[in-house]
C-alpha cells in the first residue's frame, strides 16, 4: 500500500507539469522541488511509524524478543525440530548449543574460502535502519538531503535497504543506476555545493580519495571537457588547486559546504575512518545508519550528532543474545542474557539467530554497553574475537595487535596508517629455518620506505603490549614480527578477492587475520618495501 501511494505521489508532478505553462528550466526546477517535497513527506510518515514501533518494542523488550524468536523459528519448525513447536527461551537455550561462526565455517569449507552468499539485507531491521537513519540525519543536518545536496561516490550504498523511490528525488546528484566509481566521482566533483558525501564503507571511500589524488589531472581534464560553455573549466581549476594544497582537508576544499560523511559501519573499518578523519575528511562528521554483520543489521544509529559508533540493539528479528565476557579475560560465560538484562559498562559477545536456521551463532563481535534506550542497550563496538593469531598458543587478539601497531606507526616519521593485515608465518611458508612469527602487511600514507629500525619498533611495541608475546620472544620460541609495506591498491585487491569468496554477505567485513594462503598472497605480491 505504501509503495502504491508513493508511486501515485511521484506521478503527480508529471501531470501537473504538463498542465502548467512555464519555461523549460523553470518547469524542471519546479518538478525537482515538488518531487523532493512529496518524497520527504512520505519518508517522514514512514519514519514516524517506524519510530513509534521501535519505542513500543523497546519499552517491552522481553516480549518483543519472544516475538522475534517465534518469527525466527517459524520457518524451521517440523517433526524433526527439537523444540517441537515451543518458543520458550529457556527451552531454546537448552536444546540448541552455541556455535562459533568461524569454527563452523572452517569445518564446512574444509579450510577453503566459502562461496558467496546473498549480498544484501532486505529485512525489517534493514528497512527500519534506513528510514530512521535518513530521518535522524535530516534532523541533525536539515540541508544535507536538500535537492543537489548529496552524492554517492561508490557503487554500493551505505543505506541497508533499497527504498521504493528514486534516490535523486531525495536530492542525490549521482546518476541513476551508475555503478562506475569514476562516473560517480566525476558527478560529485562537478557539484561544489554538496552537503553530504556517501560511500558503501569507509574503506571504499578511502580508495576513492587515493584514486582522486593519483588521477587528479585526468579527472580535471574530464571535468573541463564535459560541457563547453558551462562554468566547468573553472571547476577543473578549483580541483587542481585543491589537490596542490595536499591531502589534509581536501574534502572541504573541494566541497566547502560539506557537513557529513555517510558510510555503513562493519567490521574492520575503524582504521579507514581514522585515516579519513585525520587527512582527507578532516573537520567532518561521520555517520553510519547501522552496524551490520554477517547475520544482518544488528544495531541502529539514531544520533548523528553523537560520537561515531553508538548503536541501539533493537529487540526485533534477528534474535540477538548477549554472551557476557568475564572481566579481565576473553573467556566467556556459559549462559547468554537477553537485551533487557544487559548491564552498563559490561562487555558482551553478540549471538545471533535468524530465520534461516536453528543455529545460535556466536559472531565474535564484542560490544560494550554505553547506555540504554528504554529497556534495550546502546552499545559501542570493541573488537572481534575471531581475529587472533597464535603460533605458540599466545592468542594475540585484534585489539592488542592494533594497539601495538598504532604505537609503532606513531614512531614512524610522517606515516599515517591506512590499512593492515597479518598472518602466521606458516601460511606463507616463511618460517623455514627460523622460529615461527607474524607476517604483517601495512598500507601507509606519507612513508614510502620502511627502515630496519622502523620495522623493529613493531616487535618492541608488541612486547610492551603483550606479556605473553614478550615471554615467548625472550625464550626464542617466536621470531620477531616481519613488517612489509604494500603499494596502493593492495588492500582493494584483497577486498575484491574476499568479495568473490566471502562467508559473510554485504557489507564486506574486512578481516585483519588472513587464514588462507591465496588471500595472504594478494598482499605479498604487492610488497614494495
Amino acid at each position: 500500500m505504501l509503495l502504491l501511494l508513493l508511486t501515485l505521489l511521484l506521478l503527480l508532478p508529471l501531470a501537473m507539469l504538463l498542465w502548467r505553462p512555464q519555461s523549460r528550466d523553470a518547469r524542471r526546477s519546479w518538478l525537482v522541488r515538488l518531487q523532493h517535497c512529496v518524497t520527504w513527506g512520505a519518508l517522514r510518515w514512514a519514519a514516524a511509524w517506524q519510530q513509534k514501533r521501535l519505542a513500543q518494542s523497546t519499552l517491552h523488550a522481553g516480549q518483543s524478543q519472544q516475538q522475534a524468536l517465534r518469527w525466527c523459528l517459524r520457518g524451521v519448525q517440523g517433526p524433526r525440530c527439537p523444540l517441537r513447536g515451543s518458543t520458550d527461551i529457556s527451552t531454546f537455550r537448552n536444546h540448541l548449543p552455541l556455535t562459533k561462526a568461524s569454527q563452523a565455517q572452517e569445518e564446512e569449507s574444509g579450510g577453503q574460502p566459502l562461496p558467496p552468499t546473498s549480498n544484501r539485507y532486505h529485512g525489517e531491521a534493514s528497512l527500519q535502519a534506513t528510514l530512521l537513519g535518513l530521518a535522524a540525519l535530516n534532523k541533525a543536518y536539515p540541508e544535507v538531503l536538500a535537492p543537489g545536496g548529496t552524492a554517492r561516490v561508490t557503487a554500493s550504498s551505505p543505506w541497508p535497504y533499497p527504498l521504493p523511490w528514486p534516490w535523486h528525488a531525495l536530492g542525490q546528484v549521482s546518476p541513476t543506476g551508475a555503478k562506475d566509481p569514476r562516473v560517480l566521482l566525476l558527478e560529485a566533483l562537478r557539484s561544489p555545493g554538496l552537503q553530504a558525501l556517501e560511500a558503501g564503507t569507509a574503506a571504499e571511500l578511502l580508495d576513492v580519495f587515493l584514486d582522486l589524488e593519483a588521477h587528479g589531472e585526468e579527472l580535471a581534464e574530464a571535468i573541463a571537457a564535459g560541457n563547453p560553455g558551462a562554468p566547468l573549466p573553472r571547476r577543473a581549476a578549483e580541483l587542481r588547486e585543491a589537490l596542490e594544497q595536499g591531502t589534509r582537508g581536501l574534502a572541504l576544499r573541494l566541497w566547502p559546504k560539506l557537513q557529513v560523511v555517510v558510510t555503513l559501519d562493519a567490521g574492520g573499518q575503524a582504521e579507514a575512518v581514522a585515516a579519513l578523519g585525520a587527512l582527507w575528511c578532516q573537520g567532518l562528521t561521520f555517520f553510519s545508519p547501522a552496524y551490520a554483520a554477517s547475520g544482518g543489521v544488528l544495531g541502529l544509529s539514531l544520533w548523528p550528532e553523537q560520537p561515531h559508533g553508538l548503536y541501539l540493539l533493537p529487540p526485533g528479528a534477528p534474535f540477538i543474545e548477549l554472551l557476557p565476557i568475564k572481566e579481565g579475560t576473553w573467556e566467556e560465560a556459559t549462559r547468554t542474557v537477553l537485551l533487557a538484562e544487559a548491564q552498563k559498562g559490561k562487555e558482551y559477545e553478540l549471538v545471533l539467530t535468524n530465520h534461516a536456521s536453528l543455529t545460535r551463532c556466536r559472531l565474535g563481535d564484542v560490544v560494550q554497553v554505553a547506555g540504554d534506550y528504554n529497556q534495550c542497550p546502546v552499545v559501542k563496538f570493541i573488537c572481534r574475537l575471531g581475529q587472533t593469531l597464535s603460533v605458540r598458543g599466545e592468542d594475540t587478539g585484534e585489539d592488542v595487535f592494533s594497539e601495538a601497531l598504532g604505537r609503532a606507526v606513531g614512531q614512524w616519521p610522517g606515516a599515517k596508517l591506512l590499512d593492515h593485515g597479518w598472518v602466521e608465518s606458516r601460511i606463507l611458508d616463511s618460517s623455514e629455518g627460523s622460529a615461527p612469527h607474524y607476517e604483517v602487511f601495512v598500507a601507509l600514507k606519507g612513508l614510502r620506505n620502511l627502515s630496519e629500525e622502523n620495522r623493529d619498533k613493531l616487535d618492541h611495541c608488541l612486547q610492551e603490549t603483550s606479556a605473553r608475546y614478550k615471554d615467548l620472544r625472550f625464550r626464542g620460541s617466536m621470531g620477531p614480527a616481519q613488517v612489509h609495506l604494500v603499494g596502493q591498491g593492495a588492500f582493494r585487491e584483497l577486498r575484491a578477492a574476499l568479495a568473490a569468496c566471502p562467508s559473510a554477505p554485504f557489507p564486506p567485513e574486512m578481516p585483519r587475520v588472513l587464514r588462507h594462503r591465496s588471500l595472504a598472497q594478494c598482499l605479498q605480491r604487492r610488497v614494495v618495501s
